[in-house]
């Protein structure tokens, strides 16, 4: 399939094209404003499906407007004709469209240009109204909020909220541009829509965005699933390179050494820690806290002992087994390095450790 995507070099089409590299794309002609007249001409010519990402939104007169969004799609439009091929076309509008104002209007004129040329040729044509598209590789300090934001915050840098109140739709650019290849196997005609749109307000998307960064304090907020989750991935995608990586606290001593690694709101907290050679460590027990245990290196020997019963129980496991071991509430439990080289271990607590409540009581296993 050779593919036409305008405005190549644009936030929305970078991520398109990664997208189309990963789904084996290679027939792929970005077109950009530098673009010769005879370039847009061979292309279009030869297309079998088109994203019409080009347009003009921030000129210096608004008479711009025209030529970039109405002009241009009308000559693109009066190209593909040319071909007689149908080529399905995916344009990215805006929901200014239904506002009257200068760009407004442009992008309204240009959905009209393509919806007829829909009509006279049979070719396809999907017009989305897109609003606040969000994601990596977005320009600050241009037409986006929250890249400015993320540039700002991620740099430690101020960021002015001039109305804390106001409602914000947002979209974040993976999900539109799954809705747009998806269309390579069809999809009806006209108006469709990219989603899940979010809706925040300036001053709470400001905020998710500081806890964002607090982050680095170990505590990891909430952010596995939707709005949060495109949100975190946006802002960690602008961390200047010296912030790629942070320090979390080592404590050690003659037996190994322990570290955290981060914590969850709900969900506990990881961490690992290591042992010499004939080193025992643990020998406590929780009333509450579970934990699990994975051998990453060398051969562990855990031994359990219930708190009433004194039953006692063992287990020895090796890092190549991949298997996870459960400390389970009302057992004393110990772990010894049972190898001859360093024990390392994966722990997650499904609780994050609190010195001021610790559900860690001291005891040894052995009576």
């Amino acid at each position: 399939m050779r593919i036409v995507v305008t405005g190549s070099d644009g936030f929305i089409a970078r991520n398109l094209r990664v997208r189309l590299r990963e789904l084996g794309h290679q027939d792929v002609t970005g077109i950009t404003r530098a673009a010769a007249p005879a370039e847009l001409s061979e292309a279009l010519r030869a297309a079998d499906f088109v994203f019409h990402l080009a347009g003009v939104n921030r000129p210096s007169q608004d008479a711009e407007f025209v030529q970039g969004n109405v002009d241009f799609t009308a000559r693109l439009c009066a190209e593909l004709a040319t071909s007689r091929r149908s080529a399905p076309i995916v344009y990215a509008s805006s929901t200014q469209a239904t506002i009257d104002c200068a760009y407004g209007r442009s992008k309204l004129a240009a959905e009209e240009v393509l919806l007829r040329h829909g009509r006279d040729t049979g070719a396809p044509v999907h017009v989305f109204r897109l609003t606040n598209v969000f994601g990596k590789w977005c320009r600050p300090h241009y037409n986006s909020v929250v890249a400015t934001f993320c540039h700002q915050i991620a740099r430690g840098l101020p960021i002015t909220v001039n109305d804390a109140t106001k409602a914000l739709r947002l979209i974040y650019v993976d999900d539109v541009v799954e809705a747009f290849v998806g269309l390579f196997d069809g999809g009806p005609s006209g108006y469709l829509e990219a989603g899940p749109v979010h809706e925040a307000t300036l001053g709470e998307l400001a905020g998710m965005l500081k806890e964002f960064a607090d982050s680095e304090s170990l505590m990891v907020p909430r952010v596995g699933a939707g709005f949060r989750r495109a949100l975190y991935a946006t802002y960690v995608s602008y961390l200047p390179f010296e912030r790629f990586a942070y320090q979390v606290p080592s404590y050690g001593d003659a037996r190994g050494i322990f570290v955290e690694m981060l914590k969850t709101p709900d969900c506990g907290q990881f961490s690992y820690f290591t042992a010499k050679p004939g080193i025992t460590r643990g020998e406590h027990y929780h009333h509450t806290k579970v934990e699990q245990f994975l051998i990453v290196q060398g051969t562990a020997r855990f031994r359990f002992r219930h708190m009433v019963s004194d039953e006692m129980r063992e287990l020895t496991v090796r890092g190549e087994e991949g298997r996870i071991v459960f400390s389970i509430p009302g057992w004393a439990h110990d772990v010894t390095n049972v190898g001859t080289d360093d024990l390392v271990i994966m722990l997650w607590g499904s609780e994050v450790f609190d010195r001021a409540r610790p559900d860690t009581v001291r005891s040894k296993v052995s009576l």
